[in-house]
């Protein structure tokens, strides 16, 4: 299960993030993850409520948005959305494609608190 190594470097990044943001606890946590990484929403969350324990984002809420495979075609140029798997150019049928979207792991948004916001 792969999503438990994805998780252990965002939370690599989230003790960063925090620590230079000056957070004190993590609420939400937005992720957008390229459909090409192949990630199983559930066990992605399954393995971000485990890491969090006894952590600075203990109980935060994890968003996971979907990012869909774009493709750019060396043929031709065009630049299309992979639907059904079909990784052939709608418009002139090539195969010799660039990735342009799809394989991303990114950290979209941090939802935290600050030691003022206490007060």
């Amino acid at each position: 299960m792969h999503e438990f190594s994805i998780i252990q470097g965002i939370f690599k990044l989230l003790e960063d993030i925090a620590k230079q943001n000056k957070l004190i606890k993590i609420n939400k946590v937005t992720l957008r993850i390229g459909k090409l990484r192949q990630v199983v929403p559930e066990f992605l969350q399954f393995a971000f409520e485990h890491s969090s324990a006894d952590t600075i984002a203990e109980n935060a809420e994890l968003i996971i948005e979907e990012m869909p495979i774009k493709m750019k075609c060396e043929t031709c140029q065009h630049e299309f959305t992979v639907e059904r798997n079909t990784y052939i150019c709608p418009k002139c049928e090539a195969v010799k494609l660039t990735v342009l979207t799809g394989k991303e792991v990114l950290i979209a948004s941090i939802d935290g608190e600050t030691k003022d916001d206490e007060n």
